[in-house]
């Protein structure tokens, strides 16, 4: 295994609830209003220290995406998804942005978010 460069952030981020590996900065945050399968998820305008699984079409509560799954670069833990494409002209500000689901994060003040029960309905990225 090769050597491992962590990019460092300056400022109040949120990072893996696993391995405290910074993910991402409070400034970068888009909106807190995203939904995942798992409780709330927030989008991010750019992301560090995550690496991307394989691309795939993934029909979303707003219409089809094609994203990625994002996972942490140190532990390797899923902490969201990048959206690649949108197919919905009114969803293409989306595109190059990640969602980082609260329960896979810690916040910048230490906190973490628990599921306090399941979404039923899969996966979901509204932003009302």
């Amino acid at each position: 295994m090769g050597r491992l460069f962590l990019v460092e952030l300056e400022g109040k981020s949120y990072c893996c609830r696993h391995c405290k590996t910074d993910i991402a900065l409070c400034d970068d945050v888009v909106s807190k209003s995203f939904q995942s399968r798992h409780g709330k998820a927030y989008l991010f305008s750019k992301v560090a220290n995550v690496y991307a699984g394989k691309k795939e079409d993934r029909m979303m509560m707003t219409g089809m995406h094609t994203v990625v799954d994002i996972y942490c670069v140190k532990c390797g833990s899923y902490v969201g998804w990048r959206y690649e494409f949108a197919f919905e002209k009114n969803q293409k500000y989306k595109e190059g942005k990640s969602v980082l689901e609260r329960y896979k994060v810690w916040g910048p003040d230490g906190n973490n978010y628990w599921v306090a029960q399941e979404v039923e309905a899969g996966d979901s990225d509204t932003d009302d």
